[in-house]
């Protein structure tokens, strides 16, 4: 994903507004309903099997490996599990066969939360000095937010203690191959070259009329000392759910990794179901509004090293605890 203020204009519900910045807010305490235990040390092996694969390129043989172990886990977990399979041209003009990956759980519920991220990773380390021509692991741009939606899957899947609404999780394809740093390639048939998957799905949803209460995309969120801020366009197309997520994560103690204060806006898949399918959606994302996207970002040391299983336990139980509350 990238930060790209320029693509504001070209969507549908952008306005320019955004709320002041404040050190700290006062949550307002409401009755907890009972939620069960998220495992980071789940979580952290499935980013650890996620990276085991190897870099997951579409096109590639790790990127099918990890398609077929995802498909088999969530089917394990007893989720309705389909995949969405399109054709994307890639910024260079490769026609790519690409697979949204979709997983639900009680699908027969009228009121949903759709949960995502995304499963490919980065085929170029743009921003590093070495290698810039080889994949990079992905272990937290890709592999922490698809590992923290298995252990949710997991635990609603094997747990007695179920949540109250229908859980849609879907793991977009093609998001991290846009054009490399510095540069712009676009040409009249596509107007943006990331995110490939949101967009196809968030104008060829799954099933006719498909509609969510709102949605969650979990990015970038297992490295060590991530902190998570306001995303911009979360802000502007959905902040009651902002609110209602930091609000939460203070309330069950994660506050520290969830700071109440304003980041730019990121393009993110999140802004095209906002944009094209219409469902209020907010992304959790390591973006510093002081310092911008971490040191690994798109560089090959994004991999296990960086992983923390305190970031994973922050984010997963607080997307888990808002989803039991529903």
């Amino acid at each position: 994903m990238k930060n790209k203020s320029w693509l504001l204009g070209l969507l549908l519900l952008a306005w320019a507004c955004s709320s002041p910045e404040k050190k700290a807010e006062t949550v307002a305490e409401v009755p907890v309903k009972p939620y069960p235990t998220f495992s980071a040390d789940s979580a952290y092996a499935y980013v650890q099997k996620q990276v085991d694969f190897g870099p997951r390129v579409p096109e590639t043989e790790a990127h099918e490996s990890t398609k077929n172990w995802l498909l088999d886990k969530f089917e394990g977990f007893g989720f309705t599990v389909e995949t969405q399979d399109f054709e994307a041209m890639t910024y260079d003009g490769l026609t790519w066969n690409l697979s949204n990956i979709i997983a639900s759980y009680n699908p027969q519920a009228s009121k949903r939360i759709l949960l995502a991220a995304h499963w490919d990773t980065r085929r170029i380390a743009d921003k590093d000095t070495e290698r810039i021509d080889e994949p990079i692991d992905g272990a937290n741009d890709g592999g922490s937010g698809v590992a923290i939606l298995m252990e949710i899957a997991r635990v609603i899947g094997t747990q007695e203690l179920k949540p109250e609404v229908g859980i849609d999780i879907i793991l977009f394809d093609g998001e991290d191959d846009g054009e490399p740093e510095g540069t712009e390639m676009r040409n009249n048939e596509q107007d943006f070259w990331w995110c490939l998957g949101s967009q196809h799905w968030s104008k060829n949803k799954h099933k006719p009329n498909y509609s969510a209460y709102y949605g969650i995309l979990v990015d970038m969120v297992g490295a060590k000392g991530s902190r998570f801020y306001r995303e911009g366009y979360s802000r502007q197309y959905a902040s009651g759910i902002v609110k209602k997520v930091w609000d939460n994560a203070h309330q069950i103690g994660q506050g520290d990794f969830f700071i109440y204060k304003d980041s730019p806006e990121i393009t993110d898949d999140h802004v095209f179901v906002n944009a094209f399918a219409k469902i209020p959606m907010i992304d959790i994302i390591e973006f510093s509004p002081d310092f911008g996207f971490a040191q690994y970002h798109h560089k090959h040391s994004d991999n296990m090293e960086i992983i923390d299983r305190r970031t994973l336990q922050a984010v997963g139980e607080t997307v888990l605890f808002t989803v039991y509350q529903e």
